[in-house]
């Protein structure tokens, strides 16, 4: 982990934002010692494939449908009593 002061990153961001690739890298604020901001490497390496979770996704209308079929069927329920 890299800690890095914000007057020194302001001055060299290319260098510090390429430490960020291999490496985790934190940019301190010099006036509140407990303010942090980490650097982000926002590569296509680091994305995820598809997983079975979102294979198994439903739509947003389909959980629409789902939750006024299940509203419904409370209220036939509610109204036996």
């Amino acid at each position: 982990m890299k800690v890095i002061s914000s007057k020194k990153f302001v001055s060299n961001q290319e260098r510090y934002s390429d430490v960020a690739i291999n490496e985790k890298a934190y940019v301190k604020n010099g006036k509140n010692r407990g303010v942090f901001a980490q650097i982000i490497n926002d590569s296509d390496d680091d994305y995820l494939e598809p997983d079975d979770d979102l294979r198994r996704a439903i739509t947003m209308d389909e959980l629409r449908r789902r939750v006024k079929e299940d509203i419904h069927q409370w209220y036939k329920e509610k109204s036996v009593f």
